[in-house]
């Protein structure tokens, strides 16, 4: 395929009209990062249930935990299943197209949210390592999907709006986690008020009924339900036009694509036998010499601010109960049934995750809406309070010289970054 084909398409891409294919495709690529985020923050939710449910000492005065190396195991699991999928199915993805490895990880991540309800096993131990093989294949699910999804939608997004709607696909991350909530305390709400259990300090052994099994099951299973949901959607969508244009090397089928998910008429792009009007020197590979010249920069910022980012997002969900009983947000003192206090700790947290998520969503409205103060001094403070919206965190007030210093820094590193663009 002529290379000046490819370029008239990507053109036709960036300069095309918002349709109502693009809020679909936001619709279906958010509910991945909805399900992704709901998959893999729900564990934290039942730790204190298992703990209470496997790990009970009988005569102890207090419920059972699970062991520090055991929490660990399955609090982290899916967290290290996530890292070897994003590598694998990211290159998987560039090989046999994007939709194709959407449907795999769909798959995957239904069957691996069901067995983690259905682990059973003969003793404690058992059970723990049977959830922990489940839950790490679904984090190798979620890491081929969540990065799939922001993907997708980039590739499908025209060049004025697409910054506004991977914003809006990744909000969906704030949805799922605070869905994970509701879902908790609707669960365990109900196993409270149908099957009547004395408190622990009552009756140690009876606070447990045995119907508190099926608790963590099904908040666990439920991860299942929004991926089967938009499973016939995503396997609907056609592979997208960039994709197809530029890796498979097929603009007649792309330009086919777009006139049938946009509503509009897209001119077919032919063979010509022109020359190529795209630059040689602008094909080289990811871990090309060429590629770090000119991104290695870019992509060391940008993994280097995400990780930061992720180690006190991931440890403030995943350990937020934790944090909240030990601030004093969560009341102590008598030990109830274990329904019951799955859904006090659910209850207490709530809320905070509202707020948090809320703020979140407008950090990234807000991000997106002055992108271009970047290229301000100014812009960089911005940037910086933006960053700690968008995590939920608010920045302490800062005194006069305090302010005056971070301004100067601020000058110093845009004055650097302008030296790098040039």
């Amino acid at each position: 395929m002529a290379a000046k084909g490819q370029v008239d398409l990507l053109l036709q891409l960036d300069q095309a009209k918002t349709q109502l294919y693009h809020i679909k495709a936001v619709i279906i690529s958010g509910m991945g990062f909805f399900t992704d985020a709901y998959d893999l923050f729900c564990i934290s939710l039942v730790t204190k249930l298992l703990g209470r449910i496997y790990y009970q000492v009988e005569g102890s005065p207090k419920p059972g935990i699970l062991p520090p190396n055991v929490a660990a195991a399955v609090n982290g699991v899916a967290l290290c299943g996530t890292l070897a999928g994003q590598l694998f199915f990211g290159w998987l993805g560039d090989k046999i197209g994007r939709k194709s490895v959407y449907g795999i990880t769909l798959m995957l991540m239904i069957i691996s949210s069901i067995g983690s309800g259905l682990s059973f096993g003969s003793s404690p131990k058992a059970v723990m390592a049977t959830l922990c093989f489940f839950r790490f294949w679904l984090g190798f699910g979620i890491g081929g999907d969540y990065p799939l999804s922001a993907t997708i939608m980039a590739e499908y997004s025209n060049k004025k709006t697409r910054g506004a709607f991977i914003a809006a696909v990744f909000a969906m991350q704030g949805f799922g986690i605070l869905a994970g909530g509701i879902v908790a305390m609707a669960v365990s709400a109900t196993f409270h008020a149908v099957y009547k259990t004395p408190a622990y300090s009552v009756d140690p052994l009876g606070s447990t009924g045995p119907q508190a099994d099926y608790v963590w099951r099904i908040i666990l299973m439920l991860g299942a339900l929004p991926a089967a949901l938009t499973y016939y959607s995503r396997m609907k969508m056609p592979e997208t036009p960039r994709y197809t244009a530029l890796v498979a090397k097929n603009a007649e089928k792309a330009s086919q694509d777009m006139s049938k998910v946009m509503g509009v008429e897209v001119e077919s792009q032919e063979e010509t036998g022109e020359e190529k009007v795209i630059d040689k020197r602008n094909s080289f590979g990811l871990l090309s010499r060429e590629f770090l010249r000119r991104h290695g920069l870019h992509l060391l910022g940008t993994a280097s601010t995400w990780f930061l980012l992720d180690i006190a997002y991931y440890s403030q969900n995943l350990f937020q109960k934790d944090i909240f009983s030990a601030v004093g947000w969560l009341p102590r003192g008598q030990y109830d049934e274990c329904n019951g206090r799955t859904f006090q700790d659910r209850q207490g947290s709530v809320p905070y995750s509202t707020l948090r998520h809320s703020s979140r969503i407008l950090g990234h409205s807000f991000s997106y809406r002055s992108h271009r103060s970047l290229h301000d001094p100014a812009g960089w403070i911005f940037l910086h309070d933006r960053v700690h919206v968008c995590s939920g965190h608010s920045l302490p007030p800062l005194d006069p010289e305090r302010k005056q210093h971070r301004i100067h820094s601020h000058l110093w590193t845009h004055l650097l970054f302008r030296k790098f663009r040039a």
